[in-house]
């Protein structure tokens, strides 16, 4: 079981400060990892205590992830404070659901940018130590959305689906130097951002008459993956999107 554990790792976890995210934090500051933890519009000190009360390090960083000043500047502190970067979540994500006909080209830049762009410009950022330490692992939220097209979120499909793709083509570039890209694939898993969908009482019913396990999953259902993806239990695992989804895509 020690090939599962976390001790002496440092891990950066973007949108770590609610739903999936703050659930990930904790989960490895548990398996004994000390965890950077970035919010934008919530305060990561919350998370931090957390993470600390579990005996482990904590560092909130609060800003625009989209500024890639501050993504220089999450890496570079990270850096400062331990000296070595071993694990990459990229979770910050957003969605917005409206028809593909009416869809505001700011907000499919927004969804692209945030999903997308931004997953691939933390991993150049936290590869490039990586790659030097010839040793890391970068985890990405991609969605079982990355596998199917949904409806009404044409700028999250893409993004999520782009996510998939550049999972494994950093997976092809980055496992020589001995460093894992992988991804987890969520379910419909209840959080601030599915809260609505969960609410509506047709859509909810679609979902859970889909899913075989016939319940929405919790961000602590994913915890596991996370830990799994970040240790040296996943050492030959590369480029593989692992869903998380109560049989969902079995369907």
């Amino acid at each position: 079981m020690d090939r599962f554990r976390l001790d002496g790792k440092v891990a950066i976890v973007t949108g770590g400060t609610a739903g999936i995210g703050r659930a990930a934090a904790l989960g490895m500051a548990e398996a004994g990892a000390d965890i950077v933890v970035l919010g934008r519009s919530r305060d990561p000190e919350e998370t931090c205590k957390a993470i600390r009360a579990l005996g482990r390090q904590a560092l909130g960083l609060q800003g625009d992830i989209c500024d890639g000043g501050f993504a220089d500047r999450v890496v570079n502190e990270t850096l400062a404070h331990w000296g070595h970067l071993d694990i990459l979540v990229n979770n910050a994500g957003m969605q917005i659901r409206t028809p593909s006909v009416d869809y505001a080209e700011a907000d499919w830049d927004k969804v692209i940018g945030l999903n997308l762009t931004v997953l691939f410009r933390m991993s150049q950022r936290a590869g490039r130590q990586m790659i030097q330490q010839k040793s890391g692992k970068i985890i990405n939220v991609a969605s079982v959305v990355s596998f199917v097209g949904g409806m009404y979120i044409p700028a999250y499909a893409a993004s999520k689906g782009g996510v998939a793709q550049v999972t494994k083509a950093l997976a092809n570039e980055w496992a020589r130097f001995n460093v894992n890209v992988n991804a987890v694939a969520p379910g419909y898993t209840l959080t601030e951002m599915t809260q609505s969908l969960h609410d509506d009482p047709v859509r909810s019913k679609e979902i859970l008459a889909h899913t075989p396990a016939q319940r929405w999953g919790t961000p602590d259902d994913l915890v596991g993956a996370f830990i799994f993806l970040a240790s040296s239990a996943s050492d030959f695992v590369n480029g593989h999107i692992l869903t998380v989804d109560g049989g969902w895509m079995a369907r």
